[in-house]
């Protein structure tokens, strides 16, 4: 399908961390943005957000995205679809709390699209490189041909008993799936294309309304309880991490792949690189050195990293560049002084 380099695009689960960037970056470049929210007073920080983008922005209610219909109305007049809504948060004791709003609501966003949103050219994909690794114990790079259905087969051999990583990254995983199987199984209905992309640890500053920093994203409180409470033990701070990137680099990569004819039909991994926590927390005390040493006997050169993933279609494709880590600590530092969390 040809690239859409302008017009009206629908972004769902428009006030999550990502979404409000996207939203952010689409309104700037000129397209007029349709957001769904599952209560209209979820929506009022986003127009108060965007105030200045009159005519542009408009905000519609979408109360439960797996019900059957649910994105009928939202998608007719688009001219693209970005699918962000789905459930983030690491605490359901049943796997069905992630799984069926992740694969019911891109599916019935999906078939909405095929019935009633004729103008649509694009449907893009906010997956996660969730969808793609494997919990393993020896180190593996990942790309886009691998699949993470051994979380998967986790969730249902042990059901509640499986961690939570895994009910997550399953529905990550069943989710995507079913999205690929619908474009294949519609070839000769649809009249758009699907994209899918898959970020790693994603962090930075928020354009959410957020008092205090326990209300934090979940990613973005887990930065400020590693790097700046120092309420991660030493073992964690030099071996736990993974990759990460930038929201706004999410939020551009998206928009990316609107914009180039060549990304459809792909699925593309963004990432900046690979992180221990101890990394942060150095560069933040390079910053402000008030704020804690962490494991000072960290050497990031014995670090090893057990999950790495292969960016380069994204680089070659959608010619993203990433935010290094130093600028993206400077910011959310700075981010987090302005609101006062730090003196």
């Amino acid at each position: 399908m040809p690239a859409v380099i302008s017009g009206k695009v629908l972004v769902t689960g428009a006030n999550g961390f990502l979404a409000y960037w996207l939203v952010k970056r689409l309104l700037e470049q000129g397209y007029s943005v349709r957001g769904t929210v599952r209560a209209q007073s979820k929506g009022i920080h986003l127009l108060e957000t965007f105030k200045d983008y009159t005519g542009q922005l408009e905000i519609v209610e979408v109360e439960d995205i797996a019900k059957p219909g649910a994105f009928d109305q939202a998608v007719k007049g688009v001219d693209a679809i970005f699918h962000s809504a789905s459930p983030v948060h690491l605490d359901a004791d049943d796997p069905n709390e992630y799984i069926v709003p992740a694969v019911g609501g891109t599916k019935g966003l999906l078939q909405s699209v095929m019935d009633y949103g004729n103008s649509v050219k694009r449907f893009i994909y906010m997956s996660s490189c969730a969808a793609v690794l494997r919990f393993q114990a020896e180190p593996a790079t990942f790309n886009e041909d691998d699949w993470n259905d051994t979380s998967v087969k986790e969730v249902q051999e042990k059901g509640r008993g499986a961690s939570q990583a895994s009910k997550y990254c399953a529905s990550k995983t069943l989710a995507e799936h079913a999205a690929w199987a619908f474009m294949q199984d519609n070839k000769d209905k649809v009249g758009f294309d699907l994209v899918a992309i898959q970020g790693p640890w994603v962090f930075g500053p928020f354009l959410q309304d957020v008092a205090v920093p326990e209300k934090l994203n979940s990613s973005n409180l887990d930065w400020w309880d590693a790097v700046v409470k120092d309420k991660k033990d030493d073992e964690f701070l030099a071996h736990m991490g993974m990759e990460w990137i930038d929201v706004r680099d999410v939020a551009l990569a998206h928009i990316l792949s609107l914009q180039k004819e060549a990304a459809g039909g792909n699925r593309f991994i963004v990432s900046s690189g690979v992180f221990k926590w101890q990394d942060f927390v150095n560069i933040a005390r390079t910053i402000d050195s008030k704020l804690p040493a962490g494991n000072t006997s960290y050497d990031p050169s014995k670090a090893v990293h057990h999950v790495r993933f292969d960016a380069s279609k994204a680089r070659r494709v959608l010619g993203i560049k990433y935010i290094t880590i130093e600028e993206g600590t400077k910011d959310m530092l700075a981010q987090f002084k302005e609101k006062g969390w730090i003196a």
